[in-house]
């Protein structure tokens, strides 16, 4: 369990990209950096407007002259301190990722960027082979993947208990976006922009992440090939979807089905990943993080509950309190960051 100690000997100098006091997303990222004494925030081009985000840098703590204009600067100018930052977090607009992923690992920094980390397998392979020649770390913040009983799906299912995977079902669902809002709310508006979200919306901004859930539950399934349906119900957010559906077959013969959506009306996020075995299947619900179904069949369903003593090592490890308990996004969050600092 977790208590605070810092499991380094010493704190990461760190800064951001982005985030400013406008961005959920930037504090979700302090949040959960700042959380297990892992990171110290030291520098950052937080705002597009440079003296906004100076501003706003100063009430964080970070020293004006390190309060910079742009990524460029901030690279540059901390390169040449002896006590500049050596990992960044990019957490801008999904266009811009990839430009400051790579000018980050180019500038000798490890990368904590925000989801997508780029838009095409080109880019990505690049960013790829970068880290390597540098030996700098690239994580990308798939949040969700930080919850507990994550990776006690992923034990069970490497124990065999599942059986042979035959389906896989992801779903992320909300209904926030069932109308244009953005119309009047820029906060929403360069979700559904091409300039700002690249060539998708759903699929880009929310399938991601049950898909990554998936992977991170069952890393032994690769998809061989898929098909799917993107439709616009909200005609001004075309060519942009704000609903999909795609089928997969996977190499072992399995099949998986996603449904994406922003206007499944009167819904939250309903994110829901099920994976399906020969001999029993198990759920989990991000409305329900602390909780996983275990269903095998003739027997009563059964759901394990976080911070019990009958979960596997790798599903307590990250606890901070006991069982009973509650633990949200940020707790995940904060796992992931932790794990980036600790990563070789």
């Amino acid at each position: 369990m977790l208590n605070g100690l810092k499991p380094l000997s010493r704190s990461l100098r760190w800064g951001m990209v982005g985030g400013g006091g406008t961005s959920q997303i930037g504090y979700s990222h302090r949040c959960a950096a700042l959380r297990d004494n892992v990171y110290t925030l030291l520098a950052g081009a937080l705002d597009v407007d440079a003296e906004r985000g100076r501003a706003f840098g100063e009430q964080l703590g970070i020293a004006p002259e390190r309060c910079y204009a742009d990524y460029q600067t901030l690279f540059r100018e901390e390169a040449q301190r002896p006590d500049g930052i050596e990992v960044v977090s990019v957490t801008t607009p999904n266009n811009t990722h990839f430009a400051i992923t790579k000018a980050a690992l180019e500038a000798g920094l490890h990368v904590i960027c925000e989801k997508p980390l780029c838009f095409t397998a080109e880019e990505a392979r690049e960013l790829v082979d970068l880290s390597k020649k540098q030996n700098k770390i690239v994580g990308v913040t798939y949040g969700y993947a930080g919850y507990q009983m994550i990776q006690q799906a992923r034990q069970m299912i490497a124990d065999g208990l599942l059986g042979e995977i035959r389906i896989v079902n992801m779903q992320f669902a909300h209904g926030f976006h069932n109308q244009a809002v953005e119309l009047q709310a820029e906060s929403t508006r360069w979700r559904v922009t091409p300039k700002f979200a690249g060539p998708s919306y759903v699929l880009g901004d929310l399938a991601t992440h049950p898909l990554f859930v998936a992977e991170t539950m069952a890393p032994q399934l690769n998809i061989k090939r898929l098909m799917c349906s993107r439709q616009s119900f909200v005609p001004s957010r075309a060519p942009l979807e704000d609903n999909a559906f795609v089928l997969m077959e996977y190499d072992n013969g399995a099949v998986g089905s996603m449904w994406t959506s922003a206007v499944n009306s009167g819904a939250m996020h309903s994110q829901k990943v099920r994976i399906v075995g020969e001999k029993a299947s198990i759920e989990w619900w991000d409305e329900h993080p602390n909780q996983l179904s275990y269903e095998v069949q003739g027997e009563p369903a059964r759901i394990l509950e976080r911070g019990m003593p009958y979960l596997s090592p790798n599903a307590l490890a990250d606890d901070r309190i006991g069982g009973g308990h509650p633990e949200g996004l940020f707790e995940a969050w904060a796992n992931l960051y932790r794990r980036y600092a600790q990563a070789d």
